[in-house]
């Protein structure tokens, strides 16, 4: 069984790429009669012409067009190897901030496969409401937050959109109470804002029951069957059901999520946290 050198499959491509033994030397920097053996090494190996020499351009011929299929793949794979090895390499120490609901939810499992990809970096993870990590960032504690924040002057990174919904405990009944009970965090946490902002332009009544500044708290007080209250439906922990629309519970607009960055320059480490966090996120 013959093994078939990169090197030989990445000259061959490279003609048929660029149309021409002299360019595809020029790009992979060999001169043209190097290139020519290279491809008549591998022609050796294959046990046959792979491009045909009675035409100017590059013919392939049908096993030129095999090893072309085959070629193009295997070095992808190649260099996709080389490319997490250079990734795995990488060191420090990312001071991270996370809203306390993603805290709970998916986010866990895409840190996990981040410290797998790269087993030489350190997360520090903090989980706050929105507001107090963009404080803490600015008092230069985190290099990277996830927030819900649209009116931030930080530098950031491109976001993605989170669907907003009303969720109770399963069998919790408020129709029949001529007002709305909410359950909240405090003041300046952007569900709150909305789920406020949403009733008011409704004309739906409401009264605050409970405001925790905790996550778990306001998730034991909605299951205990205190009121209602608003999360991103990919945060929805088991327990709670998802409200349909009606009168009483106007649709929320959605929530745009953040990737705030400390600085304009934020470094190797936390450009690859937030390409990766971003990628799994929205995939």
């Amino acid at each position: 069984m013959h093994n078939f050198p990169t090197d030989l499959l990445r000259s061959f491509v490279a003609v048929v790429e660029c149309g021409g033994f002299s360019q595809a030397g020029g790009v992979i920097g060999r001169s043209q009669p190097a290139m020519s053996l290279q491809i008549k090494r591998l022609e050796a190996l294959v046990g046959g012409e792979l491009i045909r020499r009675s035409s100017r351009n590059v013919v392939l011929t049908e096993a030129g067009e095999l090893v072309l299929d085959y070629g193009r793949r295997i070095l992808g794979l190649n260099d996709e190897l080389h490319h997490c090895l250079q990734q795995s390499q990488l060191s420090g120490t990312v001071r991270l901030g996370i809203p306390n609901e993603f805290a709970m939810s998916y986010l866990p499992q895409i840190l996990a496969g981040f410290t797998r990809r790269y087993p030489g970096v350190r997360l520090e993870v903090v989980s706050q409401l929105s507001r107090d990590l963009l404080i803490e960032q600015a008092g230069q504690q985190l290099d990277l937050v996830i927030a819900f924040n649209e009116q931030s002057e930080t530098p950031t990174s491109a976001a993605w959109t989170e669907e907003l919904v009303w969720v109770q405990s399963s069998d919790a009944q408020f129709e029949q109470q001529g007002f709305l009970p909410l359950v909240v965090a405090p003041q300046g946490c952007m569900y709150r804002d909305r789920m406020l902002e949403t009733l008011d332009n409704a004309s739906t009544g409401w009264k605050i029951v409970y405001t925790g500044s905790s996550y778990g708290g306001i998730r034991a007080a909605v299951m205990a069957g205190l009121g209602v209250t608003a999360l991103a439906k990919s945060t929805v922990p088991g327990g709670l059901k998802i409200i349909e629309q009606s009168n009483l519970l106007p649709r929320l607009k959605n929530a745009r999520v953040s990737l705030h960055y400390l600085s304009n320059n934020p470094g190797e480490l936390v450009r690859r946290l937030a390409d990766f966090i971003l990628q799994s996120a929205t995939t």
